[in-house]
């Protein structure tokens, strides 16, 4: 038996104490299943399936999962999927960032544990790209990222919507009291008509877009919306990828590199991308032992312009990106900035792969390196007194006019209390105020959900104002916008100076200085701190207690401190 290869359903064999018992049983079993001998000899290709009932945008997986296999079968192998956790952004409580961790773990350890010779990772809703990229790079077995598509936009009463950019456009025009109940309920019926994930340069296509530019899916696919022919397409090609890759192993570890990750930091800066991918990219990088330092984004940032206009900083779509040429149009124009010699699954190098793309691209989507929409990239981080190891600004979707300011802090220690109080008549607030928001980070108790947009009071919202400095601990959808500061760390759950903010206090942001400052002298914060107390009490059990054990501050992508490679 040891001279035998171990692939297919010879890999990881239960062990009984007899390795030719434990094949034989294994074989028999799967037998049961209706298998030829001749088709379990074949190498094995695990499907990573995210269907669930609690997942809009994973509807079209099953048909994906059958173009798959239909692409593993013709390329001789034998396709065998699996469930996985499945993240329905919109479904989860407290928010789906806490189980991204716990959706990263069940990927790992099902590749490890079950006989594949390679994985096809089926996802798209907003965390499920970066688990499955997370235990993907942990498992190190060769593996495909196949994207589920973006929505197509809706026509609706002569514009086009997509969810989640128009939802909150009308959201805050009913806020503001210029759409009534009538009105937002048949938008609501209208945001999202098809399958897949938010039709913007939200976190799910930032995240569809990364994986790409990391060399993870195959060229051309990320944009590809979820109803269009050529999805499915792209599912039969990734299913025949998988098993030349168990043929000719090329390991995540050989794909996600530092320079790959260089690579997918300056394509999140070029499209304007979701602040969450910064999260969602320092931990990917840190299961294969690299380090995000925010100083390299800033200069990156500098040196990156934005290529694409879509919302929520432009006018476009999804599915306007993929006819106007794809992430493949983006990259091109950044190819005197990326690093060309990155391996990707095709076998491809990325400069192979951008030599071999056709060229046309349209202009109104996707601008030249020396015509960008704008001359620096889409995020900043900020640090200082406030924020000592960072906060982050999408300034590619915020009021430039607000970039070097300061105000008075209106302060609501969490989210209950923002709840409660941003719309009476009688707070305390005026436009230029900035708006603080605590406790809403990973160890909050409310686990870092998107909650940093925070909504413009309804008396500032009524008199006509769109946006002001906000800032949290928090995050921000990546379909949001706004002059919005956020994953402020350390958080305030910890004793972070952001836990220290009273009502009145006075901070200065200045985008330019990449600076974020408390004024308030040290002996008055070190009176608070001594008075300061943790907001919440450690969970008893389950996943909630391992979760706030172990779970990172957001310059650590969040991750558990446990998983990432040392």
């Amino acid at each position: 038996m040891t001279d035998k290869p171990k692939h297919g359903l010879a890999r990881g064999l239960t062990n009984y104490g007899d390795a030719d018992f434990s094949l034989y049983l294994r074989r028999s079993f799967a037998k049961s299943m209706g298998y030829s001998g001749e088709m379990l000899a074949r190498p094995v290709i695990g499907i990573a399936d995210t269907s669930s009932g609690f997942n809009n945008c994973h509807r079209n997986v099953p048909e994906q999962i059958e173009a798959i296999k239909r692409g593993v079968l013709a390329a001789g192998g034998l396709p065998l999927s699996f469930p996985t956790v499945s993240l329905g952004e919109v479904f989860l409580s407290p928010t789906s960032m806490m189980f991204r961790n716990m959706m990263a773990m069940d990927t790992e350890e099902m590749i490890r544990a079950q006989p594949m010779d390679a994985v096809v990772l089926v996802g798209g809703c907003d965390k499920t790209v970066p688990a499955q990229l997370m235990g993907a790079a942990s498992a190190d077995v060769p593996a495909i990222q196949q994207i589920v598509g973006p929505m197509m936009p809706n026509m609706f009463h002569g514009e086009r919507l997509g969810a989640c950019t128009d939802c909150r456009r009308f959201w805050g025009l009913h806020r503001a009291g210029k759409v009534d109940q009538a009105g937002i309920d048949e938008i609501e019926g209208n945001l999202a008509a098809t399958a897949g994930s938010c039709a913007v340069m939200g976190t799910a296509s930032t995240m569809a877009s990364i994986a790409e530019a990391l060399g993870m899916a195959l060229p051309g696919t990320a944009a590809i919306p979820a109803v269009h022919a050529d999805r499915l397409r792209a599912a039969e090609a990734s299913g025949r990828r998988a098993v030349e890759l168990a043929k000719n192993p090329i390991r995540p570890s050989q794909i996600i590199t530092k320079k790959s990750i260089e690579n997918a930091m300056r394509v999140l800066l070029a499209i304007g991308g979701s602040t969450n991918a910064i999260v969602h990219l320092t931990a990917i990088a840190g299961r294969v032992g690299v380090k995000i330092d925010l100083n390299r984004l800033n200069t990156l940032s500098d040196t990156t312009p934005v290529l694409v206009d879509l919302k929520p900083t432009g006018q476009h779509y999804m599915s306007d990106l993929f006819a106007a040429g794809g992430l493949g149009a983006v990259l091109r124009e950044l190819k005197p900035l990326l690093h060309l010699d990155c391996m990707t699954v095709t076998g491809e190098t990325m400069g192979e792969r951008l030599a071999n793309e056709p060229g046309w691209v349209d202009r109104s989507v996707v601008r030249t390196f020396d015509d960008p929409y704008q001359k620096e990239g889409g995020l900043v981080a900020l640090f200082g007194s406030l924020a000592p190891n960072g906060a982050i600004l999408k300034r590619s979707a915020a009021d430039p006019t607000l970039f070097e300011r300061e105000g008075r802090a209106v302060v609501f220690t969490s989210l209950d209390d923002l709840a409660a109080r941003v719309d009476t008549p009688d707070l305390d607030i005026k436009a230029d105020d900035f708006m603080v928001l605590q406790n809403a980070g990973p160890k909050s108790g409310y686990a870092m959900p998107e909650s940093g947009y925070l909504p413009i009071p309804q008396k500032l919202a009524r008199a006509g104002l769109k946006d002001m400095v906000r800032i949290s601990d928090a995050r921000m959808s990546g379909t949001a916008f706004g002059t919005i500061v956020l994953h402020v760390s350390p958080e305030a759950a910890i004793g972070g100076p952001l836990a220290l903010v009273k009502n009145g206090d006075r901070i200065r942001i200045s985008v330019k200085e990449r600076r974020i400052e408390l004024l308030v002298a040290e002996d008055e914060l070190a009176r608070r701190r001594a008075q300061w107390k943790p907001p919440v009490e450690m969970p008893k059990r389950g996943y909630a207690k391992l979760y706030m054990e172990h779970v990172m501050q957001a310059e650590d992508g969040c991750d558990f401190d446990f998983l990432r490679r040392a």
